[in-house]
C-alpha cells in the first residue's frame, strides 16, 4: 500500500505566518489556550522540538528559558512546542525540567507542525524548527535543522537583533556593530 501525496502550503519569507491557536502549559503551570493573533505588536520566537523526555530538547528549552529575559528586551515572546500533550509537558516540567518562563504548546493533531511543514508524519513528531514572527504577523526567518543537533539561542537573539534594524546586515554581525545601510 502506498502513502498518498499531501501538497503542503509553502512558507514564504514575509509572508504571513500560519496561525497558531493551541493549548500549552502556561508559566504558572496551568494549562491555557494560546492565539498568536493575540500577540500582534510583539516579535514571536516559535521553536518546534522532537518530543518530551528526551535528550537534546531540554538543553535547548532550558536555554531558551534562561535567557527569556534578553527575548523580552527586544520586544519578543517565545513559544516552544511539540506534538506532545499538555500533560505530558506537565509532568516533565515537574519532574525534569522545573519551571519555564514561556509556555510549552501543545500540538497532538499535527495541524500546526503540519502548517509551518515541521512534521515527520511517518515519526508523529517534528524536527528542530525555529521561527520568527514579526509585530504584524508576518514570517522573517525559519530554520529546519536534523533532531541531532541542538539549535543555537545566541543565533536566534543575533538574528532577531539584526531583523529588527531594519537594514542590510552581513555576516557575522552582532549588536552594536555598523550595518550595510537601508536596502
Amino acid at each position: 500500500m502506498t502513502t498518498p501525496e499531501i501538497t503542503l502550503p509553502l512558507l514564504r519569507i514575509g509572508a504571513p505566518a500560519p496561525a497558531v491557536s493551541l493549548e500549552g502549559l502556561a508559566t504558572d503551570g496551568t494549562f491555557k489556550q494560546f492565539d498568536f493573533q493575540k500577540e500582534r505588536g510583539k516579535w514571536i520566537i516559535f521553536f518546534f522540538y522532537p518530543l518530551d523526555f528526551t535528550f537534546i530538547c531540554p538543553t535547548e528549552i532550558t536555554s531558551f528559558s534562561s535567557r527569556a529575559g534578553e527575548f523580552e528586551k527586544l520586544g519578543a515572546t517565545i513559544f516552544g512546542a511539540s506534538t506532545d500533550t499538555c500533560y505530558s509537558h506537565k509532568a516533565w516540567c515537574d519532574t525534569k525540567l522545573g519551571k519555564l518562563a514561556y509556555p510549552l504548546l501543545s500540538d497532538p493533531t499535527h495541524e500546526v507542525s503540519r502548517a509551518y511543514n515541521a512534521l515527520i508524519p511517518e515519526k508523529g513528531h517534528t524536527v528542530r524548527a525555529t521561527f520568527i514572527i514579526d509585530p504584524e504577523g508576518l514570517l522573517r526567518y525559519a530554520l529546519y535543522h536534523d533532531n541531532n543537533v541542538g539549535r543555537s539561542v545566541d543565533e536566534c537573539l543575533r538574528v532577531l537583533s539584526a531583523l529588527q534594524t531594519g537594514e542590510l546586515c552581513p555576516i557575522n554581525w552582532q549588536p552594536g556593530m555598523a550595518t550595510l545601510g537601508k536596502t
